[in-house]
Parts: C-alpha cells; sequence; structure tokens
C-alpha cells in the first residue's frame, strides 16, 4: 500500500552514504536441530544463536513492505533475507575476532565529510545532517551505530585484503590481454534475413496457429480516478492533510469499500476504460493500471499524482489480425523467429567446424567489411560483451557477435597485434588494477574461508511461524 511505501521511499537518499561489502553466504543444515529450550532461536551460527527478535527487527530496518514480503514467501524472500542477517551477523563475528574499531572521531570525520551533509562552499552544516535523520525516521544514535558497523566491515575487508602485490610480469600480462589490437572482418546478417514484408497472411496463421497457447492478448476494463492536492483537498501544495486522506482511501481499499463508494465520499472523478490492450503508444496512467493489475482494486503513485483504481473485467483473447498495430507486432515476432533459427543454423555450423574460410568468402560475395580494435574495451561498433568475447577466441576462428542496436554480424578473427608498456604512468595504473583483482580473488577465497569456519543451522519450524505471520 502507497503508506508503507512511502515510508520506505523516504529511505532512498541512505544508500549513497557509505559502501557496503556483503559477502553472500549459503545456508546448509537444514532441519531440526533445536532443543525445545532454544524455540525462539530462527539461526544458530556455531555457537552464537540469532532470535526471532532480532530478525522481526533486521526486517523491520530493511525498510521493505510487509506486502512485498507477503506477496514473495513463495520466492523464498525470508530465507534471502535471513540469509543477510546471517552474512551480517558472520562478519561481526569476524570483526570482533580480529579485534577491530572505530573511534568516536573517526567517526565524526566520516560524517562531517559526507557530500550529503555539506553546504556549496563544502563545510559541514548541522542542519543538513538533523533534517537527513528526520525525513529517514533515524536519531541520531542509531545512524552512528549502523555507520559505524558498515565502516567495520569495510575496514575488515582492506584487512583481509592488505598487502596485495602484482610481481610486474601480471601486470604487463594484463595490460597486454586488454590492450592487444584486434583485425577482424565481418559480414551483416541483416542481409540474409527473410524480410518482414515477405512474410504471407498464410505464414501469419500459421504462426498464430502453432503459437496459440502463447500469443493471447490480455484485455482489461477499468475505473480510475486521479488524485492530488488540488481534486482531494482543494490546495496545490502537497501537505499531511492530503497524506492522511490518501491513508484513509487506503483503509478503505483494505475494507472492501467499494470503488465507487469511495469516489462519491472523497468527491472525485472517475474515468471508465474498457478492452484496453497494452501498446507503447497509450497513455502513461492506463499502462501503469495494466502492469498493476495483479491487485485488483488499489492505489498507486505516478510522478505527482495518485492513481485509484480498480480492475473490473480480465479476458484473454486470440490475436485480432484486423487489428493493424497488434498485426505488426505479430509480423515482428515472425521475423525474430526466423532471424533466431538462421542465427541458431549458423551457429550451429561453426560449432561442428563445418564453416571455413572459403564458405565465410562466398557467403561474403563483396558484403565483407574490415575493422580494426584498438583494445578490448574499444566498443565504438560492437556491443562490449562481444568484444570480450572476440578477444577469447584465436586466429582464422569464426563467431556472431551484436552491436548496440541489436544487429548481428558474422566476425572472423584475422590478426592479433601486442603494445608494449612504455609508459611509468601506465605501469602504475595497471599495477593497481591487477592488485584490485588480487584483492578481489583473496575476498573470494576469504568468502571459501567462512563457509568452512561457521556452522550454520536453521530452526525450520521458526522460520514457518515467521512465515505465518505474513500469511
Amino acid at each position: 500500500m502507497i503508506g508503507s511505501f512511502r515510508n520506505f521511499a523516504k529511505t532512498k537518499f541512505a544508500g549513497i552514504l557509505v559502501f557496503i561489502m556483503i559477502i553472500p553466504f549459503v545456508f546448509w543444515g537444514m532441519g531440526s536441530m533445536f532443543s525445545s529450550g532454544n524455540t525462539n532461536t530462527i539461526v544458530k551460527i556455531n555457537d552464537t544463536n540469532v532470535s526471532t527478535e532480532e530478525f522481526i527487527d533486521y526486517l523491520n530496518s530493511s525498510g521493505i513492505p510487509q506486502n512485498t514480503i507477503k506477496e514473495n514467501l513463495n520466492n523464498n524472500i525470508i530465507e534471502e533475507l535471513l540469509s543477510g542477517l546471517v552474512s551480517t551477523k558472520i562478519l561481526d563475528l569476524e570483526i570482533k575476532e580480529y579485534d577491530l574499531i572505530i573511534t568516536k572521531e573517526s567517526l565524526l570525520k566520516h560524517i562531517k565529510k559526507n557530500k550529503n551533509f555539506l553546504d556549496d562552499q563544502g563545510n559541514f552544516q548541522r542542519l543538513k545532517y538533523e533534517k537527513f535523520l528526520l525525513e529517514n525516521n533515524q536519531s541520531a544514535p542509531q545512524f552512528e551505530l549502523s555507520l559505524k558497523n558498515r565502516e567495520l566491515q569495510k575496514n575488515l575487508f582492506g584487512f583481509v585484503g592488505a598487502g596485495t602485490i602484482s610481481p610486474k610480469f601480471l601486470v604487463k600480462k594484463l595490460y597486454v590481454e586488454e590492450n592487444r589490437k584486434l583485425e577482424i572482418d565481418y559480414i551483416n546478417l541483416n542481409k540474409f534475413y527473410k524480410k518482414k514484408k515477405s512474410f504471407t497472411d498464410n505464414d501469419i496463421k500459421k504462426f498464430l496457429e502453432e503459437n496459440k497457447n502463447d500469443l493471447k492478448v490480455e484485455y482489461i476494463d477499468f475505473d480510475y480516478s486521479i488524485i492530488n492536492p488540488k481534486n482531494l483537498i482543494g490546495v496545490e501544495e502537497i501537505n499531511q492533510a492530503f497524506f492522511d486522506k490518501i491513508d484513509q482511501i487506503e483503509i478503505d481499499i483494505s475494507n472492501e469499500i467499494p470503488f465507487e463508494t469511495i469516489i462519491t465520499n472523497f468527491n472525485l472523478k472517475s474515468k471508465k476504460v474498457k478492452d484496453f490492450r497494452f501498446t507503447y503508444d497509450k497513455i502513461d496512467i492506463e499502462k501503469k493500471i495494466f502492469e498493476a493489475r495483479n491487485n485488483q482494486f488499489d492505489i498507486i503513485e505516478l510522478k505527482d499524482d495518485y492513481i485509484l483504481y480498480k480492475i473490473t473485467k480480465t479476458e484473454q483473447r486470440s490475436p485480432d489480425l484486423d487489428d493493424l498495430v497488434l498485426k505488426k507486432e505479430i509480423l515482428g515476432l515472425i521475423y525474430e523467429k526466423n532471424k533466431y533459427e538462421y542465427n541458431k543454423e549458423l551457429i550451429k555450423r561453426i560449432d561442428e567446424k563445418n564453416f571455413n574460410n572459403e564458405n565465410f568468402v562466398e557467403m561474403g560475395n563483396n558484403k565483407i567489411e574490415n575493422l580494426s580494435l584498438n583494445s578490448i574495451k574499444d566498443n565504438k561498433k560492437f556491443d562490449i560483451k562481444a568484444v570480450e568475447l572476440l578477444y577469447s577466441l584465436p586466429v582464422n576462428s569464426f563467431t556472431l557477435v551484436n552491436d548496440d542496436m541489436s544487429n548481428i554480424y558474422l566476425a572472423k578473427i584475422k590478426s592479433f597485434q601486442n603494445e608494449r608498456m612504455e609508459n611509468k604512468g601506465k605501469m602504475d595504473e595497471y599495477a593497481s588494477k591487477q592488485n584490485s583483482n588480487l584483492k578481489n580473488n583473496m575476498l573470494k577465497s576469504y568468502d571459501l574461508y567462512l563457509n568452512s569456519r561457521y556452522d550454520i543451522t536453521l530452526n525450520q519450524k521458526t522460520i514457518e511461524r515467521v512465515k505465518n505471520f505474513f500469511q
């Protein structure tokens, strides 16, 4: 509902204050391993018990609306959130193990350097800090404790990855890998696909018959009302009185007060829409309602307005080919299917070594283009992932790649040319990059070490009780 979502939205700036690196932790030890005296324990980490109350506090501090949790119970949202708490608790245990600390002076320095609390001259403004706390429903001790914990986690990862220095040959190897030049020949495959105008009505009907269960079109009927301060409370500005009435509308919806009654009670105007089918040329409000159709009766936000809506009918129909827009969409699907099958067959030939240079030249027939790439980051022609694929292949090999416009090309690797590192600045840059790579590898090893160091045992019965709370 809007009330909970509005409170959640107020915290959107909190994430930019500090960076947290949380190691994802895998659960094991499922089953009832707890005595009757530990029924309030939801998970046990070695000898440390995590209580249900602590998990509920963690859920509340996450800012996730209860409705979101409720709607995703079958998608294991409780287990995922519990995984986050376990990760945090393990990091706390590691911080304690290594006796890491943050002084009050250091914490104060972090706060005073935060750009969200500085004026245009870069000076710390106490009012900005206090305003931030009010907007996010936090007290100064709560925020400072959270900041302290995050900084301790950063220090832990810095401690684990400290002292990583790469040998020069690895630095040079990284430089060569990222900066060697690559020459390729390529053919734009758009010239080989069947054109959309070539597909007949019989092709369309055959395609619809083959995919009739997947191509049903959803139509909905609904009523809706646009709500803003002007038509709800008679003023232009949003204020607490406006939010109070929005909250009352939410309460009416939860109490199943009819749409028409709410409209009458709040003196609002509504609009009826019939046989709505989603297309990108429809107005934003109606598209937003269609996207939210799983909740048949609700109030949602759109820019500066609220939209109260009620879905009155939902129907799945076979595509109507008299609808020219829909027919064009079907033609697009047929074209993409034909394109996919052509590409699939070409990739199969390449993988089975049934495609060689003679086939490439014959296929090109004066349509072959040439390109030199300056580095593995050179994406002036192809998508960056496609460039990385090209650099991973040997000379004289073939592959399919794409550009940012989803055009597909058949490419041949012609040659590589290695670049020598002669600039000291480049040496320093790539030494730093290689050190970062080594540090990341160390942190992955640390992750594995934590998995072996800590026993995680879940109290499945308690987890089910928590789930029942949200049902």
